[in-house]
């Protein structure tokens, strides 16, 4: 199969995690062909460590409840887009974006944030398409609220989430803080590339984001 049609740029503004931690995030690159949207791309600098059990604070509410640990997760399931696939993890990229899958046929999971299951929101990446033929995140403009993913973790246990919106963004206009603001409760990103694509640039112009709440 064809690689992916890299690559989409949009700049993604501070976001904090917990107590003050200022990060800048990258949904941006995935494939020209595959980036996600509320529907943006983003790029940005130093990420988050992961999103540990216990009281969270985020924008000055203190929540008293507990999440367990969680294993990582190894696939992800959308039967509504007949989309069944092995997570890769994904670190940073040299320039201190968030890495894209190595394969336009499988999803990817930002590892350096919350679990699935964590609180925060978990961020899964595919692309949308390559030079021969679709990408794993291919029909996720069209998916519909109220569609359940699954993600599948290591030690076999699982966990759904409930689609609550799809939106299509201009990478330059990526939501940031929309996307990668801590939540309170567990919550889903998926991300993928869509409008209109730039053949001087190799890449779309916008992005489309999936978000999701627990099921």
């Amino acid at each position: 199969m064809g690689g992916p049609r890299f690559f989409g740029t949009g700049r993604g503004a501070l976001t904090a995690y917990g107590k003050g931690l200022v990060v800048a995030l990258a949904a941006a690159g995935l494939l020209a062909g595959a980036q996600p949207a509320r529907t943006t791309g983003a790029r940005g600098g130093p990420v988050p460590p992961p999103v540990v059990a216990g009281p969270l604070v985020a924008g000055g509410f203190r929540s008293e409840r507990t999440f367990p640990e969680v294993a990582e997760p190894v696939r992800v399931r959308i039967p509504q887009l007949r989309v069944d696939s092995a997570l890769q993890r994904l670190g940073q990229a040299a320039d201190g974006t968030i890495a894209v899958p190595s394969r336009v046929e499988v999803a990817g999971w930002y590892r350096l944030g919350p679990r699935p299951g964590q609180p925060g929101p978990a961020v899964i990446l595919g692309h949308v398409d390559s030079r021969t033929g679709p990408g794993i995140f291919a029909g996720l403009s069209g998916v519909r609220p109220g569609a359940l993913v699954t993600v599948d973790r290591a030690d076999r246990s699982s966990v759904t989430f409930r689609i609550t919106e799809v939106v299509r963004v201009p990478k330059v206009d990526f939501p940031t803080e929309a996307v990668y603001a801590p939540t309170l409760d567990p919550t889903l990103r998926l991300i993928t590339c869509g409008g209109s694509f730039d053949a001087a640039r190799g890449s779309y112009r916008d992005n489309v984001i999936a978000f999701a709440d627990l099921a």
